[in-house]
């Protein structure tokens, strides 16, 4: 997957401890665990942002062991209905970890920095897909048995796009601001290794001052965020900060506001940096659309073009193609870095691919007249209020945009839409400003105050959630 001699001197990854590894070191590493695994199998990785963690993600691809993906934080009976399921010959976890209950019994195979290798000792060893690279699971912390099926081809393809469009070379510093188990956060870490850059490696948030105290030290110059990043960032004030080494931010994982992305684009624009807005899917491996910091003010709101070695397409609801502008259809993309298919089972991962490089997104999209594209919804996230459909991540982006520092999810079920909020204080000025902006009758939807609106660990809405709070009106 990488090359990791060609940067043998160079550093590839510093922590906010002060440990650095070099590619060499990598290397090293690598050639230990080849000795001690002596043969392809999957192994259970639980991730956290730390050097332990991305040495043994780097070694597992490069010898062809199949790596699956899990927060460290997920909890012992999702962990352990997981492990029964897919039955793994290893696991790969906190060192400080061992001494668990769920893990105490299981023998150790080594150690490599913060990490250890157990073996589970399942009498099942479930056959491989010679292709078959990597599973990452797209539910966050909920412990689903659904994972993506990434094959090696997949994910060196998207590596080589992202280093394309991004420009990357060995001068990097990208900090980590994303779960390495999310999608998004990995490909940060795959294409940057392609290029022989530094990856700077914290697990603390934008919110603590050892974040950007580590920032500052290492001269960061990227990272990337989804849109509740975008919004932290926003209240944290991130324009009046002088961060003399960003050159670049990305942002992916959802639709950010018009507003935020207008006000990001501008700030890069007049301070000599990068803005990249980009769009994918962990059924794409991780991306497929990104728009050109160059024109990130002009096309603002849009999620870009094709990445490079990869197409666009709009389809309607009988499945034929979409020429004219600003008409609504479904996007499908095609491309290399389109995945092998899902798995929910051990058997699952023998099967092969079954998409053949095309993947119907389930997002709804428009293009102007120039060819970039714009997403107006998911195919699923729709409502008909008494005739008149409804995009609810249009009413979201309505309400972030209109109230300053609010937090919101719309969701329900058809004629009855709920707004769930979690300041109480302004619960009837949005509801008479949705009532304003749809035209819908105020009959049809309420307002709900909770204390969260909950989200996985990479930022998103877990809408899911939010169905327990559904009421008749």
């Amino acid at each position: 997957m990488w090359d990791l001699q060609k940067y043998e001197d160079q550093t590839a990854i510093i922590d906010d401890q002060g440990t650095q590894v070099t590619y060499r070191e990598l290397l090293d590493m690598q050639q230990r665990m080849k000795k001690k695994v002596t043969k392809r199998a999957l192994v259970v990785s639980l991730c956290r942002n730390s050097v332990g963690s991305v040495t043994g993600y780097i070694a597992f691809l490069n010898i062809r062991l199949v790596p699956m993906l899990l927060n460290a934080q997920l909890e012992h009976g999702l962990l352990a209905n997981i492990l029964a399921i897919y039955q793994p010959a290893y696991l790969w976890i906190p060192s400080e970890r061992v001494s668990e209950d769920i893990f105490s019994s299981l023998e150790i195979v080594c150690s490599e920095y913060d990490y250890t290798l157990l073996k589970t000792g399942y009498e099942t060893e479930y056959p491989l897909y010679e292709n078959l690279g990597l599973l990452l699971t797209t539910s966050g912390s909920t412990g689903s048995p659904k994972f993506v099926r990434q094959s090696y081809a997949n994910i060196l393809s998207n590596a080589k796009s992202i280093v394309s469009y991004l420009e990357l070379d060995q001068t990097e510093r990208p900090i980590t601001t994303l779960p390495m188990n999310y999608t998004y956060g990995l490909s940060i870490i795959n294409s940057h290794l392609l290029v022989g850059a530094t990856l700077l490696v914290t697990d603390k948030s934008l919110m603590q001052k050892e974040f950007w105290t580590f920032f500052k030290e290492q001269n960061a110059t990227s990272f990337g965020g989804v849109p509740y990043t975008y919004e932290i960032l926003d209240k944290l004030r991130f324009t009046r900060m002088e961060l003399p080494s960003l050159r670049t931010m990305t942002q992916a994982g959802g639709k950010l506001t018009t507003e935020l992305h207008a006000k990001f684009a501008e700030y890069a624009a007049e301070n000599g940096k990068r803005f990249v807005v980009m769009y994918g899917q962990c059924e794409a491996t991780a991306r497929m659309g990104y728009l050109p910091a160059e024109k990130a003010v002009e096309k603002c709101g849009s999620m870009g073009i094709a990445i490079p070695g990869g197409s666009f397409t709009l389809i309607d609801v009988d499945g034929s193609p979409i020429q004219e502008a600003y008409k609504t259809g479904e996007l499908v993309y095609e491309g290399d870095n389109v995945t092998l298919g899902y798995a929910e089972c051990g058997d699952d991962l023998l099967l092969g691919d079954e998409r053949n490089g095309i993947l119907h997104t389930g997002d709804m999209a428009q293009h102007d007249e120039d060819g970039y594209f714009y997403i107006v919804g998911r195919k699923k996230r729709f409502l008909k209020i008494y005739g008149n459909r409804v995009n609810l991540d249009e009413v979201d982006r309505l309400i972030k945009g209109a109230f300053d520092e609010i937090d919101c999810a719309s969701a329900g079920v058809d004629d009855h839409l709920y707004i769930f909020l979690t300041e109480e204080s302004k619960a009837k000025d949005i509801k008479n400003f949705v009532a304003e902006k749809t035209r819908l009758n105020p009959a049809a939807f309420q307002t709900i105050t909770i204390d969260q609106i909950p989200k996985n660990d990479a930022g998103k809405t877990l809408y899911r959630e939010l169905e327990k709070y559904y009421k008749e009106l």
